[in-house]
């Protein structure tokens, strides 16, 4: 893929995170998903070389860089069919939160493993009765003398089994107006009340899916994140957007993936007297399909360049349509890969079938399709709102 708005610190970051996923690659990641175990060794190595907390402050043990490194880092081995998706949430949405909004205690404490991947956290926001509104979370954080006391149901919540703690989202009472406001507390994994139950997914996957209960769940005062509860939707925007745009990026890794396939099979592929690629009923929808994702790697890269800059309004926007556009690539170009190899498109050996199950879910998560359109026709367009 072309790199031609990169620095050669990118281009170099890009291949040395490639050469680290061809080590594992496909076959990898898809024979841990069949045992139920998890990438621990990949997990391992990208943070002993420091790629996973590429975006993390230098001085809590990170690279010092930001969204734009972090996206080469997971849609480089998404491309060798390795990607981490607790990527999108460990050092993107957690780490970002933490470095801008925590304490010197909770930075001291939580950023050096998310840097080097020893500790992993996980994002607790979605809710069986709120789904896409997050204006409906129920999961209610009350003051009992000098701790916090949460309760609450979150679903669909990823790694929690492999994570050190979870970030969830609560709402606390406004003292002045009597509003609930929302607030992000450090949850760690063996708090007594916090019980995990496996989500049985038809997605097959190394990361498995949660739904978390929090009963009455005490917690000390440094649990919530950053000095006071005001901050919350602050908080909420600076993990949110960089979440979209890893989104992207895992969308596009897994887009690269499958079109490489499906061009290595068209190029070689002969039935009749050259090989299937020559013909422009296979070629061109694969070209397509490669500038689809191109386009929508130029709308992460913009993305994670106002995220890096700390424009959180028009990164908000960027992440949304970079995340769409993905998306859409990605779903685009593992049914054309499929397509493209015919029966071969649904065995085992070419480790394609599983992908397209995998490339709806960027289309659903973190955030529906309709609801990035709605985004965009409301914020961006002006239009009213139905709801």
């Amino acid at each position: 893929m072309s790199t031609v708005l990169e620095t050669e610190e990118h281009k170099a970051l890009r291949a040395a995170v490639a050469a680290l996923g061809r080590r594992y690659g496909r076959d990898y990641t898809t024979g841990l998903a069949r045992e139920g175990a998890h990438p621990r060794e990949l997990w391992a190595e990208a943070g002993k070389l420091g790629f996973l907390g590429v975006n993390l402050p230098a001085e809590y043990g990170g690279g010092g860089a930001g969204m734009a490194e972090l996206s080469i880092v997971l849609e480089e081995l998404g491309a060798a069919g390795s990607p981490l998706l607790m990527m999108v949430v460990s050092p993107a949405i957690c780490g970002t939160v933490i470095a801008r909004f925590g304490t010197e205690d909770q930075k001291r404490r939580w950023l050096p493993g998310l840097s080097d991947g020893t500790l992993t956290m996980s994002f607790g926001i979605t809710e069986p009765d709120a789904g896409s509104n997050s204006h409906r979370i129920t999961t209610t954080a009350r003051r009992d003398g000098g701790d916090w006391v949460l309760s609450g149901r979150k679903v669909f919540i990823s790694g929690v089994d492999i994570s050190d703690a979870t970030l969830v989202v609560g709402r606390t009472a406004d003292a002045r107006t009597g509003r609930l406001k929302p607030c992000l507390f450090i949850v760690e994994r063996e708090t007594p009340g916090f019980t995990r139950t496996p989500i049985d997914m038809e997605l097959q996957a190394a990361e498995k899916q949660f739904e978390l209960v929090l009963d009455d769940v005490r917690l000390p005062a440094g649990a919530l994140v950053g000095e006071e509860e005001d901050t919350g939707l602050l908080q909420l925007f600076a993990g949110l957007n960089p979440e979209r745009v890893m989104t992207a990026a895992f969308a596009i890794g897994m887009g690269r993936y499958a079109l490489g396939r499906a061009v290595e099979y068209a190029g070689t592929r002969q039935v009749w007297k050259a090989p299937i690629g020559a013909h422009q009923a296979v070629a061109h929808p694969l070209a397509v399909a490669h500038i689809e994702l191109e386009l929508a790697r130029l709308m992460m890269q913009k993305a994670a360049g106002l995220c890096d800059a700390g424009d959180d309004i028009g990164a908000g926007e960027a992440a949304n349509m970079a995340k769409y556009a993905a998306a859409e690539a990605c779903v685009k170009a593992v049914d054309q890969a499929v397509h493209t190899l015919g029966g071969n498109g649904l065995t085992r050996e070419y480790g394609l079938a599983s992908l397209i199950t995998a490339s709806r879910v960027a289309r659903i998560a973190p955030v529906s399709r309709e609801m990035i359109l709605n985004y965009v026709s409301h914020q961006t367009l002006g239009l009213p709102k139905s709801y």
